[in-house]
């Protein structure tokens, strides 16, 4: 049994040994990848801080201008919003107002047609009414002379329904 422990032993140290040379180099390709990132990173930070050190400037520099633009974007915006209130209250009156003219000018239109149908009425009244009765009595007066002409032309007739049609002519 002694040689099973002593090669176990020599198992085990062999590993230790393997493992160790691995974590070696794993130590040393982990330097090395450190060393590689922070040049790469200082390269970058070369880099970005010309550019961040301009934009930097162009915002300090332009803060005053943004925030003129801004302030004023604010009173455009408060003097649209008052035009346009303004507005609204000049269009709703200007409507109003012409509601209020259209219905007066209904009124006087159909007061106006009323009128004239009422002067119609009157006119027909007045004027249509003697003139059909001095129509009828020209009708009556013609019917009358055409029987005495046929009266006298002809001997009387003593056919009293033909007189009658003649009269109801």
């Amino acid at each position: 049994m002694t040689g099973w422990v002593q090669a176990f032993i020599i198992i085990a140290a062999v590993a230790i040994v393997v493992q160790m040379a691995v974590l070696v180099a794993m130590f040393l390709q982990l330097k090395m990848s450190m060393q590689e990132f922070t040049r790469i990173a200082n390269d970058l930070q070369g880099r970005v801080d010309p550019i961040l050190l301009r934009v930097n400037r162009i915002l300090e520099d332009s803060e005053e201008r943004i925030s003129s633009v801004m302030g004023d974007t604010a009173e455009i915006t408060r003097i649209a919003r008052g035009q346009a209130q303004k507005v609204d209250r000049v269009v709703t009156e200007g409507l109003e107002r012409l509601r209020v003219q259209v219905i007066r000018a209904d009124q006087i239109l159909t007061g106006a047609l009323e009128v004239v149908d009422e002067a119609g009425t009157k006119f027909r009244n007045t004027l249509w009414g003697p003139i059909r009765q001095a129509s009828a009595v020209m009708k009556g007066i013609k019917v009358g002379l055409d029987m005495l002409r046929r009266q006298q032309n002809h001997k009387p007739e003593s056919d009293p329904v033909s007189q009658d049609e003649e009269l109801f002519i």
